[in-house]
């Protein structure tokens, strides 16, 4: 297909996956058993990446928001999914070969079929033709199973693996099912939102003085969704890492406290009309904008999408491969109010790795009225109340009351909006973005993470590893490192120092600091930065200073070169 080979091209799949299983960043689970579909290990270097990803996460929505994090079971009574719908309604349509049995999504095949159509023969097609094709793909994940049936027929869609014909859709439920005890209860492992509102987060409702509104709950935690048939790596897997918020407000009041703070951010809103126009999305209007004309539904909504914006970008995300896209009518839920994905365009082209929904009081409802437990918050309104009056004289029936206007508590459900964030896409994402291949050797590839996140931040590479007191040094500068919160990994392998360059390099480890001669005399280092391959002479007590204000952002290489002499000893 013409369009996913340019992306693929682009973004150069095949040697980031290449390079993801020489370093062990992630293999597939089991695989010596075969493997199974959708179902992926992280090894050292991704375990700690994504680590590093979930820590940032935290740092920039739980503690810069005051969030309240939690930490829940994943098995889940299937009385909670059935109140929460889950049971009834989580589902997927699903055909199957009719020759061999293969199951295959139906929207996912429908819409590589039509990509496949307009790839081969968009030249000789009538305009008319090709937009109604792209309307079709754009919807395919909305579609009823009568109208997927429908168009499955009308447009020949067959096995993509054998060509032959393919069955009618019917619905998969995407829920796996357990049993915990010896009677045999049904449990089932789910995804964090239902633990918030169904139990971790309820008692916050009942201490209205402690925990009140506006406040907002977080979790990072195991999701499961039992995939119909798996692929795109770590893109459409069966289990996965999920960081969930639930914010709840008034309904009646969901302006934020913050939102002038990023009232300014123009990010790009690829709306309900644009898609349905076929229009590229909105890149000119201001969040605040967006707000004000009814683009975005509310502030809160609003601005948990802009510190998104910020969120990927700090990952390493390219600010120009991300947007922002509203769900239409006929693929948003009943109850919500507005919902927008950030989506990131990758090899497999644009991405869905975080959901923002206004889920009105949709969720605290459903568990309210399955378990008679009220989850409700209080506001304070004004209301005029008969009270008696203490002037009256005795036989004035009629002026033994007066009305006096008085603050009354008033009980309602409050609404949710709920940011949901797939950490393995985002950090999938991460992987493809930050890849990169020297000009001079297109060969010597390596991942550029940005220091915040890289799985280690530097290397320490012995220039004589047969020298004892060389050795010593190095095991106490790594012992000085860690102690100083700088993650360190040696490499003492009898090969070039360039070599174990770009070794460093291929981790994605930022830094890589020489231990040499001169450093026995002076207590001094060599320290080389990923991107430019130069390097600095420093003293070893400046060291993690340096490394850890680079690693924030609290400073620039630049800067740092201006500070210190350049060491230009070193051969790649």
């Amino acid at each position: 297909m013409e369009k996913k080979e340019k992306l693929t091209d682009k973004y150069q799949r095949k040697k980031v996956e290449d390079l993801l299983k020489r370093k062990f960043f992630i293999i597939q689970s089991f695989e010596i058993y075969g493997g199974v579909s959708g179902l992926f290990d992280f090894g050292p270097l991704g375990c700690a990446l994504k680590t590093n990803v979930e820590q940032l996460w935290r740092n920039h929505f739980v503690l810069e928001e005051d969030m309240l994090e939690v930490s829940c079971t994943c098995l889940t009574p299937e009385p909670v999914l059935k109140a929460s719908g889950h049971v009834d309604k989580f589902e997927d349509l699903m055909v199957k070969d009719v020759k061999n049995g293969q199951c295959y999504r139906a929207d996912k095949l429908l819409e590589e079929h039509i990509q496949k159509v307009l790839n081969k023969k968009r030249k000789k097609m009538k305009e008319a033709e090709i937009k109604n094709l792209e309307m079709i793909c754009a919807q395919a994940d909305s579609y009823s199973q009568e109208e997927m049936a429908k168009l499955l027929v009308d447009l020949g869609v067959k096995s993509p693996d054998t060509g032959n014909d393919i069955s009618e859709p019917t619905p998969f439920n995407l829920m796996f099912s357990s049993q915990i005890g010896c009677d045999g209860d049904l449990l089932m492992p789910t995804a964090c939102p239902e633990k918030i509102v169904a139990g971790g987060i309820r008692n916050p409702f009942e201490l209205p003085v402690v925990f009140i509104l506006p406040f907002a709950a977080a979790q990072i935690g195991l999701g499961f969704r039992n995939e119909i048939s798996p692929r795109s790596g770590l893109l459409r897997v069966r289990e996965f890492t999920m960081a969930e918020i639930e914010h709840f407000v008034d309904p009646q009041d969901k302006n934020h406290r913050k939102f002038k703070r990023i009232s300014d951010t123009c990010l790009p809103l690829f709306s309900q009309d644009k898609q349905l126009a076929l229009e590229d999305p909105i890149t000119d209007m201001t969040i605040a904008e967006a707000v004000e004309k009814g683009v975005v539904s509310n502030e809160t909504l609003a601005y948990y999408m802009a510190r998104t914006y910020e969120f990927l970008q700090l990952c390493g995300i390219a600010k120009e491969a991300i947007r922002f896209r509203q769900h239409l009518k006929t693929e948003m839920a009943h109850y919500a109010q507005d919902c927008w994905d950030a989506e990131v365009e990758t090899s497999y082209g644009w991405i869905e790795i975080a959901g923002h929904a206004d889920r009105a009081c949709f969720d605290l409802d459903c568990h309210s009225q399955a378990t008679k437990t009220p989850l409700v918050g209080t506001r304070l309104i004004k209301q005029t109340v008969e009270v008696p009056d203490p002037a009256a004289a005795e036989g004035e029936e009629s002026k033994k009351t007066k009305t006096e206007v008085k603050n009354v508590e008033e009980k309602f459900a409050p609404h949710v909006i709920e940011p949901s964030f797939g950490i393995g896409r985002v950090v999938y994402c991460i992987f493809e973005h930050c890849f990169r291949a020297r000009p001079e050797a297109a060969s010597r590839t390596y991942f550029e993470f940005p220091a915040l996140i890289a799985p280690v931040k530097t290397s320490i590479l012995p220039l004589i590893s047969n020298s004892e007191e060389l050795q010593n040094h190095v095991y106490e500068l790594k012992t000085r490192l860690n102690k100083e919160g700088v993650t360190s990994k040696i490499d003492n392998a009898k090969v070039t120092i360039g070599k174990r360059y770009a070794r460093t390099d291929e981790c994605g480890i930022p830094f890589a600091i020489t231990v040499d001669d001169d450093t026995l005399k002076d207590d001094t280092v060599t320290l080389r930065e990923i991107k430019s391959m130069k390097q600095i002479r420093i003293p070893i007590n400046e060291l993690s200073t340096t490394i850890l204000d680079l690693s924030k952002n609290l400073t620039t290489w630049d800067a740092i070169k201006e500070k210190y002499p350049e060491f230009t000893g070193g051969k790649e």
